[in-house]
């Protein structure tokens, strides 16, 4: 039997990670996250994560430095982080961004847990 559940999320009520995002909706093999109001800054260290992010701008600007490579974010670009791929994000102006995680980034603490080098 397939599941049917259905699942409404209020990112009013959702909870917050420890790096600032809104945890939304997440299903077995995917969630949603919220980047709301991140602050310009320092371009932050080279992280690698264990999942695959994508994501799509709703405000502000941003660059992304993904294995040596520099994108510029501006509302309405989407990107793809491919799982352990080195990169980093440096925030040009006051940034909000949806991104989807597979698999669910903040389960099994992902999130916290960077992959070796």
């Amino acid at each position: 039997m397939a599941d049917s559940s259905v699942q409404k999320v209020s990112a009013h009520h959702s909870p917050k990670g420890p790096l600032g995002q809104t945890y939304l909706a997440s299903g077995k093999t995917i969630a949603m996250r919220l980047w709301e109001h991140e602050p310009c800054g320092q371009p932050q260290s080279p992280t690698q994560r264990d999942y695959e992010t994508v994501g799509y701008v709703l405000q502000g600007r941003a660059e992304l430095q993904l294995e040596g490579q520099t994108i510029l974010l501006d509302p309405g670009d989407c990107w793809v982080v491919p799982k352990g791929s080195s990169h980093s994000y440096t925030v040009l102006e006051t940034f909000t961004a949806v991104e989807a995680t597979h698999p669910p980034a903040q389960v099994h603490g992902r999130d916290e847990i960077q992959i070796p080098s």
